[in-house]
């Protein structure tokens, strides 16, 4: 049976990680979460105070890049890999809110961005892998056979994100939640170096409506009809 790269990108608190996993599942695929890595930058950048809410030193940050290792190690126990910086599980670490407002400023970065991407190409060389992002198709696999482009209203995605960090635990507001997800969607959209945009022969889904179990079906019928060919 022929293995394929699947590409899915959107916008932020679309569900694509949630999706992509179990679509990775079920045809016994590698999944990566790419937003993950941006993600492990940008708290990398943190705790070595590279970033905040008044500076950036971009430059410092460049600098520091070949001192950054990030792996993805499998849990079995959670059934699916885990985030590791520089031998360090920062899984749970990288998902707050406070990370999450500094993700699209690092992703702007090109040096950051091709770091990232060459890493990213390396591990799909087998195919056989489920990828999600912002660019996987436009950029990393621009030959993918099988490109998603994920949207949902920045109000739905925002009741998502704000449901999911109020069960983890954190004290904030929705507006806030909002606030992060229309920004974000203004920076990823806006930056010169790979900018979210959909990919031409990308199949868009609107998943505003959609359950998990819907996407799952849709996403494998298409798939399936790929790997058969």
């Amino acid at each position: 049976m022929n293995k394929i790269i699947i590409a899915i990108d959107g916008f932020s608190s679309t569900g694509k990680s949630t999706i992509a996993k179990q679509l990775a599942k079920k045809l016994n695929y590698i999944y990566v979460d790419t937003g993950a890595m941006y993600r492990a930058v940008a708290y990398f950048a943190l705790e070595n105070n590279l970033i905040g809410e008044d500076f950036f030193h971009t430059e410092k940050l460049i600098e520091k890049l070949d001192d950054i290792n990030i792996a993805f190690k499998f849990n079995e126990d959670l059934g699916f890999a885990e985030v590791y910086l520089n031998g360090k599980n920062i899984e749970k670490a990288i998902r707050t809110l406070e990370v999450s407002q500094y993700v699209s400023p690092i992703a702007t970065i090109s040096e950051v961005r091709h770091k990232l991407v060459e890493q990213q190409q390396l591990m799909g060389k087998d195919k056989g892998i489920v990828m999600d992002g912002r660019d996987i198709g436009t950029v990393v696999f621009p030959d993918a056979e099988l490109k998603i482009f994920m949207t949902a209203s920045a109000e739905t995605r925002a009741k998502r994100r704000y449901k999911e960090l109020l069960e983890r635990g954190h004290n904030l507001s929705y507006d806030d939640v909002l606030e992060n997800v229309t920004t974000r969607d203004r920076i990823d959209s806006t930056r010169e170096d790979s900018p979210l945009v959909k990919a031409e022969d990308a199949i868009e889904i609107d998943n505003s409506d959609l359950t998990i179990d819907e996407q799952l079906e849709t996403l494998l019928n298409l798939a399936n009809k790929i790997i058969k060919t």
